[in-house]
């Protein structure tokens, strides 16, 4: 029986079961699968079978007991617990553990497992065994067990491991909780590390008032939080509780009795208790940390896919309504309208949406208004042209032409862009309003009036992994529009560089800032990069933002932005992070620089002179 649809992971494993060696593999997974797990985590050996490195026999169960489909869809392996690559001072077991570590890892990739899971990340020994492993065994994934709420820090074993393996995309950690969890803040740490799984003993479990198993809130909140980003659950230990009367959905379907079932109903709960996705969210799925290159709508005309998805985003132009609505109100105050027209240019017109937008505003006013659409791509002024013919007549006169150099006809009152990227000036809104602030009426009002950009620190090991992928350092030096989705913030995001318009004269759009962040989480954790964010003054109140503490409702235009970093690093608690950045232009280019450093650790200055990266003017 499926568990649920996953939307959000495509056909990843939802919920499993750990199983022992002991059991007839065939009727256990059988029935787990009736059940409603989607797999079992069985052991590779029997974990009390200790052999040499010369063991002449089989060590363990023929491959044919189960089909090569089931072995590398159902089933997910773990190595035996004795092993310890690392034993202090005892030769022997060091030699014996490392002849059985490669042997069960070569078994398993023998059966086409997906995963193999370690019982736990070990020492340099087995990290260098696990190098080996991952860079010959290309079709199996290694997963390290973490234990949650011991005495020692699981994250930092991870992470020794994981810097050891250099940030291998297929090395994972499965979290395994107790009845005990560390604090929320140390949890939230492990939202942007590679998590698989996490496996969930069902003496953690408490009885509600019916009989049934439950977990304690902060278990609930921990599980449902990961669930969200795609993690699978294994369900660990022999049940500790019968509810009253059976399991009555077991016998309405006619399903074999299985003590675990309530526990799999409880899991399904969770699952299925998860907030119902936003309206723009199913559209922002396939964007969740996938890197995309900024637009560059000055250097290249945009295409109508391109257009058509910005103009899905409703609460973006209900905003720019609501401020044009309100500087017109301010423009031509109420008892002055009649006889006053009110200029209103759209510079930057796309498709029209704004245009609209405006003249939705200058009916609600009851303002006249003279509407100018200026815009420089031939494509998209085809799709104006017949929204001038059929939807605007004689309302909105029709410029194709660029706002830098076009020379108006008479200064506009209001002047409206939207030329916004995630960094608020990564798509060189500053120099294209620089060009068109030339035909603004002294004292006339621009939308947006103001936009700053903000940063900081992030932990995000799948998007720093797939820059890395690209094997070289253009990659580290480009900006990537993403949709943040496995990442922990290291600190509150900072104000970076702010611009103004009507602003100085002559004007001057290069800027430098140093920032310094004080780290957040507790204990340690990885700065993988830095993430940023805008928010646009449009007029007087009236924002638009995509500033985590500010981020305007249900307005899906622009995503996040991710600075990479060359060198990830560690950074432990109230440390001092240094952030350093440029905007630089030069021929006929923008292009940032950025470094980011912690205490004695300097960063290095990434994209001089925009030698892997600029926006073309």
């Amino acid at each position: 029986m499926p568990l649920g649809s996953r939307t959000d992971c495509g056909d990843a494993r939802f919920c499993g079961v750990e199983v022992a060696f002991a059991c007839d593999i065939v009727d256990t997974l059988q029935r787990s699968l009736l059940c409603g797990f989607d797999f079992v985590l069985a052991p590779l050996v029997h974990p009390r079978f200790r052999r040499g490195p010369d063991y002449p026999g089989a060590f363990t169960r023929s491959d044919l007991l189960l089909t090569a489909s089931q072995w590398s869809g159902q089933v997910v392996g773990s190595t035996s617990p004795w092993i310890n690559p690392d034993a202090p001072q005892d030769t022997a077991l060091r030699s014996q553990s490392e002849a059985a570590l490669r042997q069960e890892l070569h078994w398993a990739a023998h059966l086409s497992l997906q995963a193999c899971i370690l019982p736990g990340a070990g020492g340099p020994n087995q990290a260098r065994i696990l190098n080996q492993a991952l860079l010959t065994l290309t079709g199996m994934a290694l997963w390290v067990r973490v234990r949650l709420g011991g005495p020692e820090d699981a994250w930092e074993e991870w992470n020794t491991l994981r810097f050891a393996c250099a940030h291998s995309t297929r090395l994972g950690a499965v979290l395994e909780v107790g009845a005990q969890l560390p604090s929320e803040a140390s949890l939230a740490r492990w939202s942007g590390e590679n998590v698989k799984a996490i496996v969930v003993p069902t003496h953690a479990f408490t009885t509600n008032k019916r009989g049934y198993p439950v977990l304690p809130k902060k278990h609930q909140a921990f599980l449902t939080s990961m669930l969200k980003l795609g993690v699978q659950v294994v369900l660990r230990g022999a049940p500790r509780h019968t509810p009253p009367g059976g399991d009555e959905s077991d016998a309405g379907l006619k399903l074999p009795s299985n003590p675990l079932r309530p526990y799999w109903e409880y899991l399904s709960f969770l699952f299925r208790k998860g907030e119902i996705a936003a309206e723009q969210q199913p559209a922002e799925l396939a964007y969740r940390d996938f890197l995309q290159s900024p637009l560059q709508p000055l250097q290249d005309n945009l295409e109508s896919q391109t257009y058509e998805v910005f103009e899905r985003d409703a609460t973006k132009y209900n905003t720019y309504e609501e401020a044009v609505y309100r500087a017109l109100l301010d423009r031509v105050p109420a008892g002055s309208e009649e006889g006053t027209a009110t200029v209103v240019m759209v510079v930057g017109a796309g498709r029209g949406p704004i245009v609209a937008a405006c003249l939705a505003a200058a009916q609600r006013a009851k303002r006249a208004v003279r509407m100018y659409a200026v815009e420089k791509n031939p494509n998209a002024i085809v799709t104006l042209s017949h929204r001038v013919e059929t939807e605007w007549q004689g309302k909105v006169t029709l410029v194709p032409a660029d706002m830098r150099e076009w020379q108006a006809s008479e200064p506009a009152d209001i002047l409206v862009s939207e030329l916004l990227g995630s960094f608020g000036d990564n798509e060189l809104s500053p120099e294209c309003l620089d060009g068109a602030m030339r035909f603004l009426k002294p004292g006339g009002i621009s939308i947006p009036s103001s936009y700053t950009s903000f940063l900081h620190p992030v932990t995000t090991h799948k998007l720093w992994t797939d820059v890395a992928a690209y094997r070289d350092t253009e990659h580290f030096e480009t900006p990537f529009v993403v949709k943040f989705h496995r990442f922990h913030t290291l600190a509150e995001p900072q104000a970076v560089f702010t611009f103004e318009h009507p602003g100085q004269q002559p004007p001057d759009n290069r800027r430098s800032i140093s920032l310094v962040f004080k780290a957040a989480p507790p204990g340690t954790t990885v700065c993988h990069g830095l993430a940023g964010y805008f928010d646009a003054k449009l007029y007087k109140d009236v924002h638009l933002s995509i500033r985590p503490s500010t981020h305007t409702p249900k307005m899906f235009s622009w995503f996040p932005i991710y600075f990479p970093i060359k060198e990830p690093f560690v950074v432990s608690q109230g440390s001092e992070i240094r952030v350093d950045m440029w905007r630089c232009d030069g021929n006929h280019k923008v292009w940032y620089e950025w470094s980011v450093s912690c205490g004695t650790l300097r960063g290095a200055i990434h994209n001089p002179n925009g030698r892997s990266y600029a926006v073309g003017l």
